[in-house]
């Protein structure tokens, strides 16, 4: 045998030598990983927490509950060992934070996709069914202590699903989680009931706008974005959505860096004067479109100027006083029964606050300005009923199509409730303008309540301009629009204080406040001096949350005669 052919000879047994080895190896492996690789691994198998409410009982080796878990936890489970009790019921051990427990077999689940196992949910706080998860849009109402059938859910967060999907009577949508309960009573309840819906409840219903007790004060979270700083003080500028405030935007810019101002309020949409052409405005209403001051370009980029300086900026959107979009959709609007049609008050039309159009239409088009704009934050104005009709209404001369027989102060917080759960989602505050009676103990004729508005929105503004009080308003001996610090200081400490309080989450307090001239008599120029009255008693007072500048024109020209007051800095 020649030197190469033992080479060869010797290279394969070396070749079936090893392989050989590998065929062993793998024998072993598969031996030893089914009886004995994958029993270890059994022994530490991770599960997650199922329950049909939020938590899950865990016990002690005894069967008594040591503690409550939330359901969607991880744990560590036992596989090999199942406890029974004296009934018969399978447990098993799990390890969760280092820590030994048994829990109901049933409460386990492999995946993290099937653990909330409720069949029936009760509506605690009275809210929107949607049609789906992104769209925002409305299909129904879930009235308080509603029984509503679980078809599913998308997630699950600190043991609350985020949403259901739903079936009641003939509507199939989708509610949020944080207003359901899991059981009749519960949602039937108040919160805190003696502390706020009972004290609510005794102030009646005199003007016809719905009894405060039927409102709701369940606390709701208050959110902070990281990437959306609001300024713990807001001193800001209001400027109109006229092409002539926006194109000299620049000058209303260079006037504010002179001064302690940090912010500016920018219409996105008032009555009859929709600030630029917005897609939103084009589908939902024509009119709006058509009569838009500024492009959108040519707006967004004013916008833009106001963030590239450092400015907080905060879109103004007029809501139930909305002229075009009345005539657009004659169907939402109020109705005037003697005619058929929208029903003419100051001029103007309203679209119905009971309709979900109106609502829809208006969410929307705050979505497109913070994607397109990049607004901090969103302030709804007009959030109420027409006011001073009280006789109309009692003579059966307006029909507000009331589609879920609801009352006004109700149509008005469950509103709020819809903006701030859709907004809020795009990182961006919402606040709600307010007249100043509003913080009286009585639900307004046009279904604004203090307490229940304040409860739900990040920041409410009132507007107690002095002029929009009766000259002796408040047993004042002289007329208050002469006195503007005794009237706010009065204002704010026998009624705004209060009303905060009253409500378990109240929204941050910033203020309008009156920067124009009074023209009735007796006639007062409001200067420097009469500006910084206000804003010294709404800080005295501790309504500290800023100021906001009404001047419906938004004339440079006298914030700047006002410049010192601008320049102050109240807290």
């Amino acid at each position: 045998m020649s030197k190469g052919e033992k080479k060869k000879k010797k290279f394969k047994f070396f070749n079936i030598f090893i392989f050989l080895i590998v065929i062993l190896g793998g024998f072993y492996l598969i031996y030893f990983g089914i009886n004995k690789g994958v029993k270890v691994s059994n022994k530490v198998k991770t599960y997650y927490l199922s329950s049909n409410i939020k938590t899950v009982n865990v016990y002690d080796e005894n069967f008594n509950i040591v503690d409550s878990l939330t359901r969607g936890e991880k744990v560590e489970l036992n596989d090999s060992e199942e406890i029974k009790d004296t009934n018969g019921n399978i447990y098993k051990k799990i390890k969760y934070n280092d820590k030994v427990y048994i829990v109901s077999k049933d409460s386990l689940k492999e995946s993290n996709k099937n653990i909330a196992s409720e069949e029936k949910i009760y509506v605690r706080t009275s809210t929107s069914i949607y049609s789906d998860n992104t769209s925002g849009k409305i299909i129904g109402l879930a009235k308080k202590g509603d029984e509503l059938e679980v078809l599913g859910y998308n997630k699950i967060e600190n043991g609350i699903v985020d949403s259901y999907k739903i079936k009641i009577d003939d509507i199939t949508g989708y509610v949020y989680g944080k207003y359901m309960v899991f059981d009749k009573d519960s949602a039937l309840a108040y919160y805190e009931s003696e502390k706020y819906h009972d004290l609510h409840s005794t102030r009646g219903d005199s003007l016809g706008a719905g009894n405060a007790g039927n409102l709701d004060y369940y606390p709701v979270e208050k959110p902070i974005f990281e990437n959306n700083k609001m300024p713990d003080v807001v001193y800001s500028l209001y400027l109109n959505g006229g092409k002539d405030v926006i194109s000299k935007v620049d000058e209303y810019i260079e006037f504010a860096k002179t001064t302690n101002i940090n912010a500016f309020v920018v219409d996105i949409k008032d009555n009859e004067a929709p600030a630029y052409d917005s897609e939103v405005m084009r589908e939902y209403s024509p009119t709006n479109f058509a009569k838009a001051s500024n492009s959108m370009e040519n707006y967004k980029v004013a916008i833009q100027k106001i963030k590239d300086a450092g400015f907080y900026v905060i879109g103004r959107i007029t809501v139930f006083k909305d002229k075009y979009y009345a005539t657009d959709h004659p169907e939402s609007a109020i109705m005037d029964t003697r005619t058929g049609g929208p029903y003419l008050h100051s001029n103007t039309y309203w679209p119905s606050p009971f309709k979900r159009d109106v609502w829809m239409f208006n969410v929307e088009l705050a979505k497109e300005a913070v994607k397109e704009m990049g607004f901090n934050e969103i302030q709804f104005d007009y959030v109420r009923f027409p006011d001073r009709v009280l006789e109309y209404e009692r003579q059966g001369l307006m029909d507000f199509r009331n589609d879920y027989e609801e009352e006004k102060a109700q149509a008005i917080q469950r509103f709020l409730m819809y903006a701030c759960d859709e907004l809020h989602k795009l990182n961006v505050y919402v606040s709600a303008d307010v007249f100043g009676e509003s913080a009286h103990k009585y639900v307004t004729a046009y279904g604004q309540y203090w307490s229940a508005i304040t409860n739900v929105v990040d920041v409410i503004s009132a507007m107690p301009y002095p002029d929009h009080f009766s000259k002796y308003e408040y047993g004042f001996k002289e007329v208050v629009w002469t006195k503007p610090y005794e009237l706010l200081t009065f204002w704010s400490n026998t009624y705004v204080v209060p009303r905060q309080s009253e409500a378990p989450t109240p929204a941050i307090v910033r203020t309008w406040i009156q920067t124009y001239d009074v023209r009735k008599s007796p006639s007062v120029v409001y200067g420097a001096e009469m500006v910084d009255a206000q804003i010294r008693a709404l800080f005295d007072t501790g309504l500290t949350g800023g100021y906001m500048t009404w001047n419906s024109s938004s004339n440079l020209e006298k914030y700047k005669s006002q410049i010192t007051t601008y320049q102050k800095e109240y807290k």
